[in-house]
This record gives structure tokens, C-alpha cells and sequence, in this order.
């Protein structure tokens, strides 16, 4: 292997480290924010098993009088797996995409050979990782309420879930998600571009020319970045979320899910709660992702700021 080859290589698992640090991070700070907009994104108003909250506060002050921390942090490993494992994916996949469409452009990416990469690492990384987030969700929708016994931890859903829907139940939610790819499509996107534009306002500014641009970018630029990048991509991508989570839900006692399919959740959102029934839980998400990006991109750039070095003196 040459010495680029070998450099190229470090600098792949680098960005999967950086990316898997990241999403821990992020889950750990932000889990009772996700079980609070998963529980409104599955109430339809029509459903005796879910308690209703009238917001997002009255959810988190409800679900932490009658369920403990352990409400709270419903779904918390199958969580902390899928986040970690998908950002770590993310990254991998998405700069390995980067690297093999910038060969024959001298480095350089169009905004829409980013937006390609994004798609594509967010293909990869819905297939891998579909049956972790529905084991999440069922998980999160656990309630004092719920007719059917519950499922202990994350190995009892998987196991009993396979015995009792078979392989294919993993999937549920398949569609919404891979239609969920243009959200972290939208974010990179936003992110790379937006970077770019304060690197260059930055440079401009600069006394020292050819600056790393790295050493342009400090804490607070990569937070604002996240931030703006991921409210894009929420605004415009949310619904897919809604269909998703309600196609996720475990079937009612006699083996029935409420919703048989994509098509089917689309129908029945739309006609009894119109517009508004896909935006459940935004305010939820919202509270959860802004920060939560904020945290994913700051713990991402300086892990691998921390990596560098390390390389160099290897």
C-alpha cells in the first residue's frame, strides 16, 4: 500500500471515529427530547394505549412523575447503538463517497456531488440500520397503558419481535426512511456550502494568508453551522418521520398493526388529521435536533482535530 493509500485509509476510520463519538454524544444529551416526539408522532388522537400530553414540556413533567428516569430514557441503548453506528456509517460512507466522485475534478465538488454522496451514505446506512431504530421505537412507546406484555431490554424486542412477525417486521418503516436520506442530504449540503462561505468570509478577514481552514473555524462557527443546516433539513423532511414512526409500532394484541403500509399511513393522516398530523412532535424535534446537530458537529470536528495529530506522529 503507498503512502497516500495509507493516509487516505487513516483518514476514512478517522472520520467513522469522530462521526461515532459524535452520536453518542448527542443521544446521550438529547434521548428524553426523542421519547417525547416519537410519543407524538404515533398519537393520532384515536389510540387508548398512549397517553396524551397537551406539550412538550407537560410530556417530559408526565412522563418523568409516572415512568422515572427509566421513561425517560425509554430505548436509551438501542438508541446510543443506532446513533453511534449510523454517524460513524455516516461519515465513513459519506467521505468515501466525497473521495471517488472528486477524483477526476481536481478535488473540487459541486453542491449537487454532495448532495449525491449524502444520498448515498444515507442509502447504505437506512438498510443497516432500520431494525435497531424500530426496536428504539417500540421501546419508547412502552407505557403503563400498553395491553401487550412489554418487552424486557433490547434483547427481548429483537428475539421476540422475530418470533413473533418474522424477519421481514425488522423492516417496517423501510420507505419513509430511505425517503429520510434527503434530510441528511439537505443537511450536508447546507453544512458544506455554509462552511465554505464563512471559511472564505473568514480568509478575507485574515492577516495570515493561506490559513488552515480549520484554524479559521472555531466552536461557535461549527455550532451555528449544525444548527442552521439541520433546521433545513427538518422543516422539509419531517412527515417521512411521522409515517415512519406509526408503521414502526408494535401490532395490538391480536397481531394487527394499525397501519398496513406506507400509502396507508399517508391516507389515514390525511384524512383525520390533516396537515397538522404530519408535523406531530415537531416543537419536540425541534428542541432535540438544533442543539443536538450543535453537539453532533462540535464533538465531530475536535475528534478529529484530536485524530490528526495522532496520525502525524504515527
Amino acid at each position: 500500500m503507498s503512502a497516500e493509500a495509507s493516509k487516505r485509509h487513516q483518514w476514512q476510520w478517522e472520520n467513522a471515529t469522530a462521526g461515532a463519538a459524535a452520536g453518542f454524544a448527542t443521544v446521550a444529551v438529547m434521548h428524553p427530547l426523542d421519547v417525547v416526539r416519537t410519543r407524538f408522532q404515533v398519537n393520532d388522537g384515536r389510540v387508548s394505549h398512549l397517553p396524551s400530553y397537551k406539550n412538550t414540556a407537560h410530556a417530559v413533567f408526565t412522563i418523568a412523575r409516572s415512568e422515572g428516569l427509566r421513561g425517560l430514557y425509554a430505548g436509551f441503548l438501542p438508541g446510543v447503538l443506532g446513533s453511534t453506528i449510523s454517524w460513524g456509517l455516516y461519515f465513513f460512507f459519506y467521505d468515501k463517497a466525497k473521495q471517488r466522485y472528486a477524483r477526476n475534478r481536481e478535488g473540487k465538488l459541486s453542491p449537487g456531488l454532495h448532495l449525491a454522496s449524502a444520498a448515498e451514505a444515507g442509502g447504505l446506512v437506512s438498510l443497516c440500520t432500520n431494525p435497531v431504530w424500530l426496536v428504539k421505537t417500540r421501546l419508547q412507546l412502552q407505557t403503563p397503558l400498553h395491553q401487550t406484555r412489554p418487552y424486557s431490554g433490547i434483547y427481548d424486542a429483537f428475539k421476540t419481535i422475530l418470533r413473533e412477525e418474522g424477519f421481514s417486521a425488522f423492516y417496517k418503516g423501510i420507505v419513509p426512511s430511505l425517503f429520510l436520506v434527503s434530510h441528511g442530504a439537505i443537511q450536508f449540503t447546507a453544512y458544506e456550502e455554509l462552511r465554505k462561505v464563512i471559511v472564505d468570509f473568514k480568509s478575507k478577514r485574515s492577516t495570515v494568508h493561506n490559513q488552515n481552514p480549520d484554524k479559521l473555524l472555531n466552536s461557535v462557527d461549527y455550532a451555528v453551522l449544525g444548527a442552521t443546516s439541520k433546521l433545513a433539513a427538518i422543516l422539509l423532511t419531517y412527515p417521512f418521520q411521522v409515517m415512519r414512526a406509526r408503521l414502526q409500532q408494535r401490532p395490538s394484541g391480536d397481531g394487527v398493526p394499525r397501519y398496513m403500509d406506507t400509502w396507508h399511513v399517508v391516507k389515514e393522516t390525511a384524512r383525520f388529521e390533516g396537515i397538522r398530523g404530519y408535523y406531530r412532535g415537531i416543537t419536540a424535534n425541534l428542541l432535540k435536533n438544533a442543539p443536538a446537530s450543535s453537539i453532533t458537529f462540535i464533538v465531530y470536528e475536535n475528534v478529529l482535530k484530536l485524530l490528526k495529530p495522532t496520525t502525524r506522529n504515527d
